[in-house]
């Protein structure tokens, strides 16, 4: 999975002001002054906190609270360095809002690279298998696209933008979706995440929990596997390497670990002509496509300037 660093750092801030004048001064405020001081009370906590974005911050924030006191909290666990998109509950990926429990990896924006490639490498219809899927942004975002034209509604987190329970959902047209990752807390969300579009979340070990039936039948294989080596976990921004599973970002002496592994088994699982994508950094990219090629699939490498993005890849012959 990538690793992107985070729109702001986390540091140290003053305790947020009351989000109202002083009730000697309520007679001459009116609500449109108060929300504007509410406002520049949140922009300033979050600036002084080291938020690159704190008017995009402030705005995400405030509109997800129903109260001063509810906005307090948000800010404070913002200023105390969780992520931005653990304090509000959900991520934007692809033009779609995907469910982010406290703990699970963030989807990047560069991995929507990885979407559009894998766009054009299927059909409608497809059997979508998303490996290491952490909050199954990847999948859910091929599936809606091959399902085709986007509804227009995001994918919401359950019960709206925090917590609950949410709705089942229905199965798009023609497209399967089965996500798996190891972290039991990732499949909780992917859970919630998929079954917006029908989709299934396993927990295991990448090939091991999916049902055999789908074995030689995988249209797209997607394998956002981590991709950091281990010794360059701790230079990692603190808002991943805190608050994110190290399993979503350690890919071992090298980087490539998992990589080896879901390449190993990719041509077992793959349909004629299926393909498996995985992004990667630029600077591995070339022993990355060489243990596509091993594998006895058909390798290329993928680079987009726009999204600062690497995938390698892999066709299955026939």
């Amino acid at each position: 999975m990538s690793v992107l660093p985070p729109p702001s750092r986390p540091g140290l801030a003053s305790p947020l002001p009351p989000a109202t004048p002083p009730a000697s001064h309520t007679s001459h405020a009116s609500p449109v002054s108060a929300a504007s001081a509410a406002s520049l009370s949140v922009v300033g906590r979050l600036r002084a906190a080291g938020c690159v974005f704190a008017e995009d911050e402030a705005a995400l924030l405030m509109a997800a609270t129903v109260d001063a006191a509810d906005l307090t909290a948000l800010v404070d666990r913002r200023v105390a360095g969780l992520p931005l998109e653990h304090v509000l509950g959900w991520a934007e990926f692809r033009g779609l809002r995907i469910a982010v429990d406290p703990g699970v990896f963030v989807p990047r924006r560069r991995t929507e690279f990885l979407v559009h490639r894998a766009v054009t490498l299927a059909r409608p219809g497809a059997v979508i298998v998303d490996l290491c899927c952490g909050s199954g942004a990847v999948g859910v975002a091929l599936a809606e696209e091959l399902a085709g034209e986007p509804s227009g509604e995001p994918v919401r987190p359950p019960g709206g933008t925090r917590g609950g329970d949410g709705p089942t959902g229905v199965q798009l047209p023609g497209v399967q979706l089965h996500c798996v990752d190891i972290d039991p807390a990732a499949v909780r969300c992917a859970r919630r995440n998929a079954r917006a579009v029908g989709g299934l979340a396993y927990e295991g070990d990448l090939y091991d929990p999916l049902p055999r039936t789908l074995r030689g039948s995988v249209d797209v294989l997607l394998a956002n596997a981590p991709y950091v080596p281990t010794d360059e976990i701790g230079l990692l921004p603190a808002e991943a390497r805190i608050h994110e599973a190290r399993v979503a970002l350690d890919g071992g002496t090298d980087g490539l670990d998992v990589l080896r592994r879901v390449a190993a088994g990719a041509a077992e699982w793959l349909a004629p002509g299926g393909s498996m994508l995985s992004e990667t950094s630029e600077r591995q990219a070339a022993e990355a496509r060489e243990i596509v090629a091993r594998a006895g699939l058909t390798a290329w490498v993928a680079v987009s300037e726009e999204w600062d993005a690497t995938v390698v890849a892999g066709t299955r012959r026939g």
